[in-house]
């Protein structure tokens, strides 16, 4: 089994500390005054790509959300500073047209030669959508994403589409030229909509970093969805990622980053994750349920061994991390691989250097494992 690794593009900003954000929180929380604030500067963001590039992952993740610069526009950008790195790109159907939607993607796939991904973001948080005018419910907005995919989906077949649903009405929907190639969809999402949305429609569906007895119920779950549909998808896991040449050192980096949390934010933080529509959201939150009644150390935030949910304390969304030596972070990424995992999409503050540590210590050692396609790691002294 080839795996394949993606990195991140901190567009809300990047910091020595974690920086809060994302399912309705704003950016500022866990940003102490002491911890110095990278602004997401396309000077900055584009050494972060390049790096990425260099060290061999596959692609970066951009994100969508109130606190963090355009994706789309960002990462045309850096189109133009890269020449191999495919940017997954984040967007909320139910903001534009999917016609539109379908065009833009046609064409960044012939500005950036092929480098496109797309990652569906249906939207947890009823706040944010509202934000951007968007009143539909939960459900409202997952029966909307299935019918933006169709129409996304039928304007790239190379034939005029029809379709008229609850959300959209659309008649000869098509592009400019067929993209080449089409896309991939990446799509996650916990609950029971979710599931049916990714099932029809996209290529590999992402989920967070829970332990590996639930991400292996998850990908059961979503796999015999798909199997009803007549299709076969890919699973991927998205997570933080602390690694370093020695376990101790790794945690001590965990630590230092525990230490510059306020407790304050994460109070705020743990108030305003608590109201998420999302059941991912809610899944992440039971992780570190415990220490949030009782306290404790760095390591009473190991969820699971080398897996620390000390990242999702301030920030919303994806909130584990892969902590440990090269060695122990890559039997873990093979465990998860075990359960059905083969795409990574990590991070780490800052991620810059963070990019380098994974990059050249754990790939090294799965390509040395046999789990990587060697063409994709550089040769590493």
């Amino acid at each position: 089994m080839t795996l394949k690794f993606h990195w991140f593009l901190p567009t809300s900003g990047d910091s020595r500390a974690i920086i809060g954000g994302g399912h309705g929180l704003s950016r500022g929380h866990g940003r102490t005054a002491a911890s110095a604030y990278r602004p997401p500067s396309i000077d900055y963001l584009g050494q972060i790509a390049r790096s990425a590039e260099q060290l061999g992952f596959e692609a970066v993740l951009t994100p969508t959300g109130t606190w963090c610069e355009d994706a789309w526009l960002v990462t045309a950008a850096l189109t133009q500073q890269t020449t191999r790195l495919k940017f997954l790109v984040a967007f909320r159907p139910g903001f534009l047209s999917p016609t539109l939607a379908a065009q833009m993607a046609a064409t960044y796939q012939r500005i950036s030669a092929g480098r496109l991904l797309l990652n569906i973001v249906t939207g947890g948080e009823g706040a944010e959508q509202r934000r951007f005018g968007d009143h539909a419910s939960k459900d409202e907005r997952y029966a909307r994403t299935d019918e933006f995919l169709s129409v996304v989906r039928g304007a790239w077949s190379g034939t005029p589409f029809d379709f008229a649903g609850a959300h959209y009405r659309v008649e000869g929907a098509t592009v400019a030229e067929v993209p080449d190639p089409v896309p991939e969809l990446y799509f996650g999402g916990s609950s029971a909509a979710a599931g049916g949305v990714a099932a029809r429609h996209v290529q590999t569906y992402l989920t967070w970093g829970e332990p590996p007895a639930q991400v292996a119920e998850k990908i059961a779950w979503v796999r015999g969805l798909a199997a009803e549909q007549g299709r076969t998808l890919r699973f991927g896991v998205r997570l933080h990622v602390i690694t370093r040449d020695t376990s101790e050192e790794a945690w001590a980096e965990a630590g230092r980053l525990l230490s510059r949390i306020d407790p304050a934010d994460v109070r705020t933080a743990q108030q305003t994750l608590a109201r998420s529509e999302s059941v991912g959201q809610k899944r992440m939150l039971s992780l570190h349920e415990d220490y949030r009644r009782d306290g404790g150390g760095v390591h009473d935030l190991e969820v699971y061994p080398n897996l620390w949910a000390g990242v999702g304390l301030v920030r919303g969304g994806a909130g584990t991390a892969l902590v440990g030596s090269h060695s122990e972070v890559a039997d873990l990424i093979e465990e998860y691989a075990a359960q059905g995992i083969t795409e990574f999409v990590l991070s780490g503050y800052p991620h810059l250097e963070e990019a380098y540590w994974f990059g050249e210590g754990v790939l090294p050692e799965l390509q040395r494992r046999g789990a990587l396609d060697r063409a994709l790691v550089p040769v590493t002294a």
